[in-house]
């Protein structure tokens, strides 16, 4: 409980007259015995009248509070948060509320005003925008009660336990679901190419269509029906996509809001969904990370779930990556063939001990390096030049670019096939390939 600024004002008013007058009386100035008498007694009484009003203050009924909010949130996106407030109070009251939102968490429209009405349950909200990934719990809920004749206020502190967790954003993902699946792939820019010749997956069997190649026939079928009978495919549907996501120290790069790391997080769920739409199963191992989570793939539209849950509350660390710790457990997992899209950072440092690793994990499997490259740096690029310090930024930039171009041209011509792509694009990159490469059939 804590004086209102109403009492504060009335205490230095009654103050300031009391010195002055006892200041008038020390310098023998004459003035009326009455008006000390009537200063003491205007203290008196508003000393009386906090005190009631302190007690009353007390008194008042309790509130409950009950929180409303979505079980889940999408990082950077907005949501909204209700609150139900239930009261006993006989007269209407205006009372502030914050809730106590957690870090990681912004907010809009806290603290709220609010006017009770008597007989009445009030309903008021806020939004919330997430700024990372996790699981969040809000525990508090803080109310600020005016006492009746306004001299107080008091806070009360109540316990509302909630919980919610963010997810990466995969609102669009869902979104997609809306869509024929290639109306959204086009949507996000991604192109399809043409696949030349045939798929790799026995389909049906129909009949046989100009334009059809005579490889097609099914002799046997074509006897029994005394028709040309031909064969259709099309593509493979039971294959197999594992992301290797390094959460190493340098996918906590942060272009806009969001870091390296959370945007190969949404490159990695909107491949996912496209695989999982394409009939394929999708898995996931993590390496440089506090605890290496390992998801074996699975088809089904239900694994993308699973996969939400793997990884929502995973984050980037501190260690470095070490390619060849990270290939071994993946390598004595996973038998079967499947395609291996390492998400990474490369630079010039990691050009030995990198390809070293993918060669081993090419001997089973498709590998496909996909490596983030700073906006920032192609920002700078352009950035005009006036200064020394401006120069010698540039010339450091293009000095790094270039070892780490030099780094990918190394990669390539040893038969490593590489993705470059700004944070922003690396989803539409990672689907361009995988459907090029399902079209064509070389998994």
């Amino acid at each position: 409980m804590k004086p209102s600024k109403l009492l504060l004002i009335w205490l230095t008013l009654l103050l300031a007259i009391g010195i002055a007058l006892g200041t008038l009386q020390a310098l023998d100035i004459d003035i009326p015995p009455s008006l000390l008498s009537i200063n003491w007694g205007l203290l008196l009484a508003l000393l009386a009248l906090a005190t009631i009003d302190a007690l009353r203050l007390k008194r008042l009924p309790a509130i409950r509070v009950k929180r409303q909010m979505p079980g889940s949130l999408a990082l950077g996106r907005w949501g909204e948060v209700r609150l139900e407030i239930e009261h006993d109070f006989s007269e209407p009251l205006e009372i502030q509320l914050f809730d106590h939102v957690p870090d990681g968490l912004s907010f809009e429209n806290l603290p709220l005003g609010i006017e009770l009405q008597a007989g009445r349950i009030s309903h008021v909200g806020y939004r919330l925008r997430p700024l990372k990934r996790g699981h969040f719990s809000f525990e508090h809920c803080e109310i600020n009660l005016p006492s009746l004749l306004g001299l107080w206020s008091g806070k009360r502190l109540l316990d509302v336990t909630d919980h919610t967790r963010v997810y990466p954003d995969f609102a669009r993902l869902y979104g997609g679901q809306l869509l024929a699946v290639d109306n959204w792939l086009s949507q996000l820019g991604v192109r399809q190419r043409q696949r030349r010749g045939l798929g790799l997956e026995f389909h049906q069997l129909r009949e046989f269509r100009e334009g059809d190649s005579l490889r097609q026939i099914d002799w046997k079928a074509t006897a029994r029906q005394r028709t040309p009978i031909a064969r259709e495919y099309q593509d493979e549907r039971d294959q197999q996509i594992i992301f290797m996501l390094d959460c190493g120290r340098r996918m906590r790069s942060q272009d806009g809001e969001l870091s390296h790391f959370d945007h190969a997080l949404n490159a990695c769920l909107l491949l996912s969904y496209v695989a999982l739409r394409q009939g394929d199963a999708v898995g996931l191992c993590t390496f440089a990370s506090e605890q290496a989570r390992y998801l074996a793939p699975v088809k089904g539209a239900g694994q993308l779930n699973v996969l939400l849950n793997t990884v929502y509350d995973l984050d980037s660390s501190q260690h470095p990556a070490d390619y060849q710790a990270a290939i071994r457990p993946l390598i004595a997992r996973q038998k079967r063939r499947a395609l291996v899209v390492l998400v990474t950072n490369v630079r010039e440092e990691d050009d030995e001990e990198l390809l070293n690793a993918v060669k081993r994990l090419r001997k089973q499997h498709r590998v496909l390096v996909a490596s983030l490259r700073e906006s920032a740096i192609d920002q700078l690029q352009q950035t005009p030049i006036q200064t020394l310090d401006e120069a010698l930024a540039y010339c450091g930039t293009v000095d790094y670019l270039n070892a780490r171009n030099e780094c990918h041209e190394h990669l390539i011509a040893n038969g490593v096939t590489t993705l470059d792509a700004q944070p922003q694009e690396l989803g539409t990159e990672l689907v361009t390939r995988y459907l090029s490469w399902k079209k064509a059939g070389s998994f």
